[in-house]
C-alpha cells in the first residue's frame, strides 16, 4: 500500500523567513560556528579579568567583562571580538543601522544565562536573538 501523504519537507531554506539568503555572505551562521565565537569571546574575557586580578583566578568578573566587552562592541560595532575573528556579525533587524544598545544588553543578558541560547527556533536562533529581533549571519 502506498500513501499519497507527503513527508515534511526537509529542503527548507534556514533564514528563508527572516529574508535571507541560502548560502554565503548575509545567511545565518551554523550553530557549531556561534559556538566557537562563544567560546573565543568567553576565553578572551576570562583573561582580560585574569590581568586585574592575578594571581587569584577570575571567577565571576570574566563574566563581567564578558557582558562589558559583549555589549561595547556589539553596539558599536556589530561583532564580538570572536565573531570577528570567525567572520559573522550580528544581523540588526533594520539594515543598514546601528544595534541599539537596549537590544545589546538584552541579548548579551540572556546569553549570559546560557540556556536561552541552546533553545533554538527552526532556523537555529537561539532565543536570545528572537527575542531581540537579531541574528548571527555570515560576514
Amino acid at each position: 500500500m502506498v500513501s499519497d501523504v507527503q513527508p515534511p519537507s526537509q529542503d527548507r531554506v534556514r533564514g528563508a523567513s527572516l529574508g535571507l539568503p541560502a548560502d554565503g555572505p548575509g545567511s545565518l551562521a551554523s550553530f557549531s560556528t556561534r559556538a566557537v565565537a562563544f567560546v573565543v569571546d568567553a576565553l578572551g574575557s576570562a583573561l582580560v579579568a585574569g590581568l586585574f586580578t592575578a594571581p587569584a583566578l577570575p571567577g565571576n568578573w570574566a563574566l563581567v567583562a564578558f557582558a562589558v566587552v559583549t555589549v561595547l562592541t556589539l553596539a558599536l560595532l556589530g561583532q564580538t571580538p570572536g565573531m570577528r575573528l570567525l567572520g559573522l556579525r550580528l544581523a540588526h533587524p533594520r539594515p543598514g543601522q546601528r544595534l541599539a544598545p537596549w537590544r545589546a544588553v538584552v541579548r548579551t543578558g540572556l546569553l549570559c544565562l546560557l540556556v536561552p541560547a541552546l533553545l533554538v527556533d527552526a532556523d537555529g536562533r537561539g532565543l536570545h536573538d528572537r527575542l531581540t529581533g537579531t541574528a548571527v549571519v555570515k560576514d
